[in-house]
């Protein structure tokens, strides 16, 4: 289909179509626009006929023929949880409204709450008989709409910690990331799409609207039109590292056959349950108990269907890991299984160059840069992000038993771990530690002369 646009004069030309992808991208972020930003604060009005939307979405959801399953996203759960939050929040401010009538975040927030609310209404007045079909065109909205709850939540939860506003403190995980929000938002929690594109787009380059809008659909956790510091943070996470963050994220959520967006634990069940009969088929999505992590389901040899969280590994390590030990070489169910091996380069960022002042420096001291210094035993393999701590992997497991996943030294939240390289200087010799992330993982030490670039290696034991 064509786009003209009538020239108003007496001949009545055609000048020739625009781009489609354009026109729609500027009629989206316009319409977007206009119906996402918030004209003015909300008010004490507005939070009741909040609640009022939530429970009534709740009653319709807890109607007997609708069957609900209790497993995430359950929407009984979450609808009720958030009600909670807000209304202790709500209390945290009674002695300053303004201040939460002006947050605008939570005017952001409140806004979006009541349109899916409304949404989620109207799937069940067009819906009607059609809702209590668990395979119905509605009934699947429905989960969706689950789903954006849930992430609404989680959202939430991190920037309003013991109810009270504390997003300009919210720290993004990876450096790279926290220092371009830093320096395109400042101290901002929230920015509309359009600003945040633009901002991206001078670093990352989108290469057309329709990737704009592929992007915004997996950025977008709460599908309000704004970006968070908190949505962000979960994609940098998901897509890293920084350099190749789009790169990464075509790879992994637009051209990978095996990435499926917005299904639910249960939906990645039913889904594998037609390829029960040959074993490696795999999908994978966004966890949504664990944001800014990758939950991976695959058919087993025995005809079960599993899922799984890779751990202290990129999705591309996992799923190339993966398909080398036969786990998931199916993906959705097909052949042509993509090879990720351009994708798993060890990034700078987990290469630690330790300077010949530092050695010198620990030395002196009798120790080493890379010794732990909690049990001055084993050497440092882990760094947690985003503090950057160094610690060594037995002293990271026996810690987050005892400390509930925090940082041993500031004691904030440990959001993701990452295997490091040391970069050792001894002399004319660089050492480099390298570990294998799947199955025992043993060291290898390999010394590489400055002088002659040749290679010796010898392995230890397990770790």
């Amino acid at each position: 289909m064509c786009l003209y646009v009538m020239m108003s004069s007496s001949t009545n030309r055609m000048i020739q179509p625009r781009n489609l992808a354009s026109i729609l991208m500027k009629l989206h972020g316009a319409f977007a626009e206009a119906i996402t930003s918030p004209k003015a604060s909300i008010d004490k009005r507005t939070l009741e006929k909040t609640w009022k939307l939530m429970d009534k979405v709740v009653k319709l959801c807890q109607h007997s023929k609708m069957n609900l399953k209790n497993s995430p996203p359950f929407i009984l759960d979450i609808l009720p949880d958030t009600y909670q939050r807000l209304r202790f929040i709500y209390t945290q401010y009674e002695n300053d409204l303004s201040e939460l009538y002006n947050n605008e975040h939570f005017n952001v927030f409140i806004l979006n709450v009541i349109r899916k609310c409304k949404q989620a209404i109207k799937l069940f007045k067009e819906g009607k008989e059609k809702m209590y079909d668990e395979n119905s065109h509605y009934r699947r909205n429905l989960t969706k709409l689950s789903l954006v709850f849930s992430h609404m939540l989680s959202e939430l939860k991190a920037l309003f910690p013991n109810h009270r506003f504390a997003g300009d403190k919210f720290r993004i995980t990876k450096s790279d990331a926290a220092e371009f929000w830093r320096s395109n938002f400042g101290m901002s929690t929230v920015v509309p799409w359009k600003l945040f594109r633009s901002a991206l787009h001078d670093v990352h380059p989108i290469v057309s609207g329709l990737e704009a809008m592929a992007l915004k659909s997996t950025i977008d956790l709460t599908c309000n039109d704004y970006i968070s510091n908190f949505e962000f943070d979960v994609f940098t996470r998901l897509f890293q590292p920084w350099p190749t963050l789009l790169r990464n994220w075509k790879i992994l959520a637009v051209t990978h056959p095996g990435y499926v967006a917005f299904l639910t634990y249960d939906e990645v069940k039913a889904r594998l349950e037609k390829f029960i009969t040959r074993p490696g088929s795999y999908v994978f999505r966004l966890s949504c108990t664990r944001l800014g992590q990758w939950a991976i389901g695959y058919v087993t040899t025995e005809g079960e269907i599993l899922q799984t969280i890779p751990q202290n590994k990129s999705l591309c390590q996992a799923l190339l890991d993966g398909a080398r030990e036969g786990f998931y070489l199916y993906p959705d169910g097909q052949k042509g299984n993509p090879d990720l091996s351009n994708a798993v380069e060890q990034s700078p960022e987990n290469h630690i160059r330790v300077t010949h002042e530092q050695y010198e420096m620990y030395c002196e001291m009798g120790s080493t840069f890379q010794i732990c210094k909690i049990c001055t035993e084993n050497d440092k393999d882990v760094r947690i992000e985003p503090c950057g701590h160094l610690l060594c992997t037995p002293c990271l497991n026996s810690w987050m038993v005892s400390q509930h996943i925090q940082c041993h030294v500031l004691y904030l939240s440990i959001e993701f771990c990452i295997f490091v390289l040391f970069w050792l200087y001894y002399s004319n010799y660089c050492i480099i530690y390298s570990f294998f992330l799947s199955g025992v993982r043993w060291p290898r030490l390999s010394i590489l002369s400055s002088r002659d670039k040749r290679y010796r290696t010898c392995c230890g034991g397990p770790i």
